[in-house]
């Protein structure tokens, strides 16, 4: 063979090679782990998490007035905080579904439309009334938050990989501001001559106003997934340490939220300063800024589940302590250590279901299966909850049952995690 031959055929397999080259996926046209939109993304789903789930985790104080002005009995007005709670995590799975669509600005238009349009109903409704106040905040602001919470949190797998969990943990952190913010603001509005009606409006314009800055300060990062097949739903529902981390989820929310519904009336009935009673909720919510932030570092360094089976433990241990809270600092401790924990539980669930994705496809299903499981579970907790405690508050009977129920959910996580452990050959899961 002579040196023309060789070299033509040289030439050819060079061809060859750039035409398979061709073929592999470009690179991100954005960058992953920094960058203007990453960052501008990271800000507006603080926002987000800060209208939505902040103002849920303000419930409490409309538990107290609804109970109070005996709108319904405890475990009913309860459910209206559960119904919101249910249609938060459910509603990610359309939600989610649509992100992986590339419809994200979409549904955060249509989502914050529905909020403010429902909060403004809330503050039309009457007050005794139970009816109005499950439709207006149950259902519609339940519906609105849905469509903006689990996108706001599943978005930053696009943006944020060697930093996912940090990146998700800071905008989890919307949920403590805003649950700082929303419960002060409302006492501090409905105990005055402001009163209900424009106490909730007055909310609602600051709701308007983050929200439109949220819109105009998140986007999507289409280039992560510009490679990779279409996520199947049926090798999701067969990923055996997904399902049992998100039925330990699913447990773990019939116990988990019973401190933000009913410790301000635990408090009051307990004879606290009525000023401590009712900081409670944002001290709670306060303390769990650390545990947003602190829990998320320590996952992308050692893995989530390594990180949320001890804070599930502990989270049931403070439960059980409820028994002997009986005083001014006791409520302050309590609310501390449960906020930074229950903090830190909320804070993980994200990075575990991102962490258990193939591919980047795929977070948004994910993490809509996942909050739709634990929906229902979200759904019926705080009711069961409030009819345990009946209309004689025997506290121990909800202490109980949530205690029990956040430890089950620790059990279901701890097993996947050793089934992780087993399948992927390394403990950093």
């Amino acid at each position: 063979m002579d040196a023309k031959t060789t070299l033509h055929i040289t030439l050819q397999e060079r061809v060859e090679v750039l035409e398979k080259d061709s073929d592999l996926p470009e690179p991100p046209s954005h960058p992953v782990d920094g960058g203007a939109r990453a960052w501008c993304t990271l800000f507006g789903g603080t926002l987000m998490a800060m209208v939505t789930f902040g103002y849920v985790n303000a419930f409490g104080v409309y538990q107290d007035i609804y109970t109070r002005s005996q709108a319904a009995t405890a475990s009913n007005v309860s459910w209206i905080g559960s119904t919101q709670l249910f249609f938060l995590f459910a509603m990610g799975l359309p939600a989610g579904k649509l992100l992986d669509m590339g419809y994200l600005r979409q549904t955060n238009l249509v989502g914050s439309l529905i909020y403010v349009f429902s909060l403004c109903m809330v503050s039309l409704a009457h007050t005794d009334t139970y009816y109005q106040v499950y439709l207006s905040q149950g259902v519609g602001l339940g519906i609105g938050a849905g469509l903006l919470y689990v996108p706001a949190v599943a978005v930053q797998a696009h943006h944020w990989k060697r930093r996912r969990a940090f990146a998700m943990g800071v905008v989890v952190t919307g949920s403590s501001l805003g649950g700082i913010v929303f419960p002060i603001m409302l006492n501090q509005l409905f105990q005055s001559s402001v009163g209900f009606e424009w106490g909730v409006r007055a909310s609602a314009f600051v709701v308007l106003g983050l929200l439109v800055a949220a819109n105009l300060l998140m986007s999507d990062n289409p280039s992560v997934k510009s490679a990779g097949e279409k996520p199947v739903l049926k090798n999701i529902l067969t990923d055996i340490p997904f399902m049992l981390t998100s039925f330990g989820v699913f447990v773990i929310t019939w116990g988990i939220f019973f401190p933000y519904f009913y410790i301000q009336l635990f408090a009051v009935l307990h004879g606290v300063d009525p000023k401590i009673a009712f900081y409670s909720l944002a001290i709670m919510n306060a303390a769990g800024l650390p545990g947003r932030i602190f829990p998320g570092l320590l996952a992308d360094r050692f893995g989530p589940f390594n990180i949320i089976v001890p804070v599930l433990l502990v989270n049931a241990a403070l439960i059980f302590s409820l028994f002997g809270v009986s005083n001014e600092g006791g409520i302050v401790a309590f609310v501390v250590l449960y906020g930074a924990f229950s903090g830190a539980f909320v804070t993980l669930w994200a990075p575990c279901a991102a962490a258990l994705a193939v591919h980047p496809n795929e977070v948004g299903i994910r993490f809509g299966v996942g909050y739709f499981m634990s929906a229902f579970g979200a759904l019926i907790g705080t009711p069961i909850n409030g009819a345990l405690l009946g209309e004689t508050f025997l506290w121990s009977k909800p202490i109980i049952f949530s205690g029990v129920s956040i430890f089950a959910g620790f059990v279901c996580i701890a097993t996947a995690r050793q089934y992780l452990v087993r399948k992927r050959g390394s403990h950093l899961v």
